[in-house]
């Protein structure tokens, strides 16, 4: 062989070895591109709060509805914001058998405003009860957040001991409904300790309601999204397109593939192990909040009107719910009856 055509030969193969290191990414992008479309609904939604620079609230919504159901409650709801003011990432669960004010519908339990209006309904009524603004959601039906878990292998929750039965008695009905296909044998917890939760394991955990009550169960779920949180977090940013191509399916969001990106790159550039802080609304404590049956709205949460200021607080000012001087006065107490 000539050196010229040894040249050109070379050539050929750098040429390919190039196309193919631009055309890899390219074609990975378009995937993920076509799949963020495809998980999008339009943002009917027009927020009448005033949005606060560097805070995004995504309302993160877990739904629970049987086969050809067209309407159903929101069984878990929660507040994830990305706050760049403070370089923190904040998750709040908001009760779902918290009494409110459901614009055109009366009162009743905050998850039936999704049964009513879906999201945009649950926007308006968050909106108006808590003053608290919400951009955009990502909303999962608690079957598909099974092979989530699946595909990020896993979850990590310390299980207490209290917990086990109550728990080993919900996985057979969740591993049935289970469609992962390599979910294996059903395989329950033995003991208490630190467990890698499975796709199925993970939402028998998130479901457990009788064993205690609805806050605790808030508590589980939000274990489940930050333990979902640390188990990707440490990925490499190129390693993000292959994992957001295989989670999409699985969810719907309104949230644009720009805004994605660029709320990926800014929770990216502060995430740590210790950067979710948690809290929950109602404030639960003997003062600021009352449970049980209320007229016809079944078992309800009623809470101080005047303790919205401590959510506020919370996720726009970066102020903990026990360090708030609000919660230590007790003299403007106001149920919201």
């Amino acid at each position: 062989m000539s050196k010229f055509k040894e040249f050109s030969t070379f050539k050929k193969i750098v040429i390919i070895l190039v196309a193919l290191l631009i055309l890899i990414p390219l074609i990975t992008f378009m995937v993920v591109f076509f799949r963020i479309h495809s998980a999008q609904v339009d943002d009917t939604y027009e927020s009448q709060y005033n949005k606060v620079e560097g805070v995004t609230n995504i309302l993160l919504l877990g739904t629970d509805g049987r086969e050809n159901e067209l309407a159903y409650r929101s069984d878990a709801m929660m507040i994830l914001t990305v706050d760049a003011n403070h370089s923190d990432i904040k998750l709040t669960s908001l009760a779902r058998d918290t009494y409110v004010d459901i614009p055109d519908h009366g009162k009743g339990k905050l998850n039936a405003a999704y049964f009513w209006g879906k999201e945009d309904l649950l926007f308006e009524t968050i909106e108006k009860n808590f003053n608290i603004g919400i951009d955009k959601f990502v909303q999962v039906d608690f079957d598909d957040l099974m092979n989530i878990i699946f595909v990020i292998g896993g979850v990590d929750v310390e299980i207490e001991k209290r917990e086990i039965k109550s728990l080993n008695d919900g996985i057979p009905g969740a591993y049935e409904a289970c469609t992962y296909a390599d979910k294996g044998e059903m395989q329950l917890i033995k003991g208490e300790g630190l467990h890698t939760l499975n796709g199925y394991q993970a939402i028998a955990y998130a479901r457990m309601r009788y064993l205690d009550n609805g806050i605790y169960r808030d508590q589980r779920q939000r274990k489940i999204i930050s333990g979902m949180f640390n188990g990707v977090k440490d990925l490499s940013m190129a390693e993000y397109p292959k994992l957001i191509n295989s989670l999409l399916p699985y969810v719907t969001t309104n949230i644009s593939v720009g805004e994605m990106l660029d709320l990926a790159f800014t929770s990216y550039s502060f995430a740590n192990a210790d950067s979710i802080k948690q809290a929950e609304f109602p404030i639960i404590d003997d003062k600021h909040v009352k449970g049980g049956k209320y007229k016809d709205a079944g078992w309800v949460w009623l809470y101080d009107v005047n303790s919205i200021c401590v959510l506020h607080d919370f996720i726009y000012d970066d102020i903990m719910p026990e360090d708030n001087e609000y919660l230590k006065d007790d003299s403007k107490i106001e149920l919201n009856y």
